[in-house]
């Protein structure tokens, strides 16, 4: 063997020695081929580190598009939390009588600040979002009390008589010691009188039930209201009662039509308010109303 490589090196010697630009070719050649291996090598290597790097970004946005989804979730619920106490809000300003303008909750709130804005942080942006739906929860709370507490005021109120019982009316005869209309000496006045056509609506000033319907001596046709509570109103002198006795009636609901019937000098509505069973002057009741024209 080591004879066979003595006679190939001598052999390449002597091709070498007759001809030299056959062996640099060769050997150029060769290099050549080495170093092409070498650059695929490294455009391989190039690649797979190109790949990885895609699979990593590719990871990251999906992860980022989470915690966007996740944000999107979060501000709907606020959202939603929020448009619910708005109308919650306008609901209430509009039971308790607010004038409008008052509280606009369509209207953003004025904001502002001097500093200069900064980044803010995916954790902070979060707390954030926390503590504000913490404030519409306890927000909600307070509200839905409050609506409470105005709806059972509203029904208190509802049941105690504080309207006209004619509309369009003014009072032509007050309440207490008064001279007879006719011409007999003098008389106590129980009630309110107040102006009406025959046929106006006779409405019930409180909510409650119809507890009478019929005619009574002096009165002529009269309807009585029980609106618990120890409060009755009368509505004297119609000339046609609307009512029947257990009738559920609403404020505002007509009960009688005016008219001149039982011992009247003409067309009005007599009312009166009793509580306990003891005539009360109706006045402190209705405030204004019946004073002045409507």
């Amino acid at each position: 063997m080591r004879g066979r490589v003595a006679q190939v090196a001598a052999r390449a010697r002597a091709v070498s020695a007759r001809r030299p630009l056959t062996v640099a070719a060769a050997v150029a050649v060769a290099g050549l081929c080495g170093g092409a291996a070498l650059n695929a090598a490294e455009v391989a290597r190039l690649h797979g580190v190109a790949a990885s790097n895609e699979r990593a970004i590719d990871a990251t946005r999906r992860e980022a598009q989470r915690e966007i989804n996740a944000l999107a979730a979060r501000m709907s619920e606020l959202q939603a939390q929020a448009t619910r106490l708005n109308a919650l809000g306008d609901r209430l300003a509009r039971g308790a009588g607010l004038e409008d303008g008052e509280f606009d909750f369509d209207q953003p709130v004025g904001q502002g600040g001097a500093e200069p804005a900064r980044d803010m942080p995916a954790r902070t942006l979060l707390g954030g979002m926390d503590a504000l739906d913490d404030d519409f929860a306890s927000a909600g709370q307070q509200l839905s009390v409050l609506e409470a507490l105005l709806f059972d005021l509203r029904i208190e109120q509802n049941a105690l008589p504080s309207r006209s019982p004619v509309g369009k009316s003014y009072v032509t005869s007050s309440y207490g010691y008064r001279a007879d209309p006719f011409g007999r000496g003098g008389q106590f006045h129980k009630g309110i009188d107040f102006s009406a056509r025959t046929g106006d609506r006779v409405m019930t000033v409180a909510d409650g039930v119809v507890s009478y319907s019929g005619v009574r001596s002096g009165y002529g046709n009269v309807v009585e209201v029980d609106h618990g509570n120890g409060y009755v109103t009368r509505y004297a002198h119609n000339s046609r009662n609307v009512a029947k006795v257990g009738d559920l009636v609403r404020v505002g609901d007509e009960i009688a039509k005016a008219g001149s019937t039982g011992r009247s000098t003409g067309a009005h509505v007599h009312f009166e308010v009793w509580e306990n069973g003891r005539v009360q002057n109706p006045r402190k009741f209705l405030g204004n109303m019946g004073v002045t024209r409507q």
